[in-house]
């Protein structure tokens, strides 16, 4: 199957490859555990302590390819441009980023647009 490859694309398989990253259980360290029972807690001991995060469910191993491949088009690219693509894919606001880059909305957009080009670029040519 010929893919043509273009910025809106670009940008779709960035917001799932951050989508599927989030979707990730936590990382733990190996080796530590307790071997005291499991407490069970009521509503006013559970009532201070923190939101707990909640998960969709982990992704499937073809979504973890798929986000293990877009990883790789950031080799191409500069940190800046990276990390631009990176709050994008977060869906990040344009405010938050300019204020970030140190420019106006306007030129991190083109930045934008031209990072997502670049890669889209690189993919058709090969």
């Amino acid at each position: 199957m010929i893919v043509h490859w273009t910025a809106s694309v670009i940008e779709t398989r960035l917001e799932d490859a951050a989508s599927t990253l989030r979707r990730l259980p936590p990382v733990k360290v190996a080796g530590y555990f307790s071997v005291w029972p499991h407490i069970l807690h009521d509503a006013d001991d559970k009532r201070d302590w923190e939101v707990e995060v909640r998960r969709i469910g982990t992704p499937s191993a073809k979504a973890i390819s798929r986000m293990e491949e877009t990883f790789n088009w950031f080799y191409w690219l500069t940190a800046e441009e990276n990390r631009l693509l990176w709050l994008r894919a977060n869906r990040t606001p344009w405010k938050v980023i300019s204020r970030y880059m140190g420019c106006d909305r306007t030129t991190a957009w083109r930045r934008w647009i031209f990072a997502l080009s670049a890669i889209a670029y690189k993919l058709n040519a090969s």
